[in-house]
């Protein structure tokens, strides 16, 4: 008896999914609920589980193939214990020893076969390619191996110079070496250095989207700087109670989504979209945050920010950065953000012009902290600076909007008891 291995539901709007990997190969023993296969969609990665113990016994699809959802991606035996897959298997022969003639010549290190200016030289040469040690990608033999292979090595004991029958010349400069003599070196052949590896289903929908959003979109950017020494204060004055009570860090992304929610209650635009010839204005307040991670970046959004504590906030940042880095997000974790927050800082960014996150109408840009001199009462002195930049579709924000914008995030930060007075 077998249990089919078949493509889960895989969330709203997706309906199929390219094979990463497997974690298992057929004949291997599994356990119920083992990861066997990781699954590529457009937003994210899953892992399909074992649905029973057994035996993988078939894999219908192979890594890279693409999937729709109810899919039969293979089969596992029930039943049977991992000792009876292994024993159903005839043991391996001993390897028979090898001639030590055989081990004298160098080891072929691919089954690449040579380059077409390798296999010129080879049979120029006389030599064998088995005889060669190639240099390329995967042990390829290339044109430059076959002329180290053939060339002779230098006499230990060269000849004295010929004795010259003119008497040597003083004040003249030497007589250069003819071109012909000279050995150049055979350019490198780059294919074989090249590698290419698939762009996973994710990477390829946020080239995708990114490339819809500056063809449909009018994307402008504005800036403005902000001292933090404000924030950084209160953190540095509060974070060890601030953990001891709620359980988490105090950072610096909780300031700047209260700041944001503030500016978006006054410059509504920057949270609105357009949808065909009308701007749907949205009363709720979804904030996505931008996070970084091998497989590329995912937004998972904070929803109902402006119903959430400043410790709420951060709780739930803190918790989907570690679920991204890990793999683990949903679909449902990335679904209906109205506004987005990316924090190039965390990378040593020092400005930057962040792409809006379609359909959103605006996307605030964070960056590195810094020393700078600035002017304060008629003196200059040094504050730890940040540079925001904030995108916007200029089809829906205005410019002076969207200057609004950032100077009302800058009044927050500069001075955090606006957001106990909602001022």
């Amino acid at each position: 008896m077998a249990t089919e291995i078949r493509v889960p539901t895989l969330g709203e709007s997706i309906t199929e999914a390219t094979v990463g990997k497997w974690f298992k190969k057929s004949g291997d023993a599994v356990k119920a609920d083992e990861p066997l296969v990781e699954l590529e969609t457009d937003k994210v990665t899953v892992e399909v589980p074992a649905p029973a113990s057994g035996v993988l016994d078939d894999i219908k699809v192979s890594e890279g193939q693409t999937v729709s959802v109810g899919a039969l991606l293979g089969a596992i035996r029930n039943g049977a214990a991992a000792s009876e897959a292994k024993s159903d298997r005839p043991a391996p022969a001993p390897a028979a020893a090898k001639p030590t003639a055989q081990a004298e010549k160098p080891a072929k290190s691919s089954e690449m076969p040579p380059s077409p200016a390798a296999r010129k030289k080879l049979a120029e040469a006389g030599i064998d390619a088995a005889d060669v040690v190639g240099s390329g990608k995967r042990g390829q033999v290339l044109k430059e191996d076959v002329g180290a292979a053939k060339a002779p090595e230098p006499d230990a004991s060269p000849a004295p110079p010929a004795a010259s029958s003119s008497p040597p010349t003083r004040g003249l400069a030497p007589m250069p070496v003819p071109v012909q003599h000279l050995r150049v070196p055979a350019p490198p052949n780059d294919a074989a250095r090249e590698e290419r590896v698939r762009m996973t289903k994710l990477r390829q929908t946020i080239a995708q989207r990114l490339k819809d959003a500056q063809n449909t979109a009018a994307i402008l950017t504005t800036f403005n700087d902000v001292d933090m020494s404000a924030v950084i204060k209160l953190r540095n004055d509060y974070k060890e109670l601030f953990e001891k009570r709620h359980g988490v860090k105090l950072g610096f992304m909780g300031f700047f989504v209260k700041a944001c929610l503030q500016a978006l209650k006054d410059v509504p635009a920057v949270n609105a979209e357009i949808d065909g010839d009308e701007i749907v204005y949205k009363n709720y307040y979804h904030i996505g945050v931008a996070v970084g991670t091998e497989r590329g970046l995912v937004v998972p959004v904070v929803r109902e920010a402006d119903r959430m504590s400043l410790a709420e906030i951060e709780a739930q940042v803190t918790d989907y950065g570690k679920r991204a880095r890990d793999g683990k997000l949903g679909i449902e974790d990335m679904l209906g953000g109205t506004f987005t927050i990316t924090n190039g800082g965390v990378y040593g960014s020092l400005l930057s012009t962040p792409i809006l996150n379609a359909p959103q109408s605006g996307i605030l840009g964070m960056h590195r902290i810094e020393e700078r001199p600035v002017v304060r009462n008629g003196q200059v002195v040094a504050r730890p600076m940040m540079y925001l930049a904030l995108s916007y579709d200029h089809r829906i924000v205005d410019g002076k909007d969207a200057v609004a914008f950032l100077v009302r995030v800058k009044e927050c930060l500069e001075d955090p008891q606006r957001f106990l007075l909602e001022l």
